[in-house]
């Protein structure tokens, strides 16, 4: 069962960092530091936002508007904080 508990901190782990990495790639398009007609460019965006937005979408429809600024990487990155803490303290307490 500590296998498992390992395993799946390891997944929300690699999961923080797209997170972090698509929320990067998302300023520096907006803000024309790459560029965007690079097909390299625009499959890496691509990537990510299909990587993330499953998860992102559902949280954007019980947020307000605050005027162009996206606060729902913030909110995953605190669910999987409290997944990851969850799992290491609670759960692997009640199998050992």
């Amino acid at each position: 069962m500590n296998a498992l508990i390992d395993t799946l901190i390891y997944a929300l782990s690699l999961y923080w960092w797209i997170i972090i990495a698509s929320a990067i790639f998302s300023w520096l398009y907006a803000f024309n530091v790459v560029n965007s007609r690079n097909q390299f460019v625009g499959n890496v965006g691509n990537m990510l936002y299909r990587l993330t937005e499953p998860v992102f979408k559902p949280i954007r429809r019980f947020l307000p508007d605050l005027g162009g600024i996206d606060i729902s990487p913030i909110i995953v990155l605190l669910i999987i904080f409290f997944l990851q803490r969850f799992l290491d303290s609670t759960v692997r307490s009640l199998f050992y």
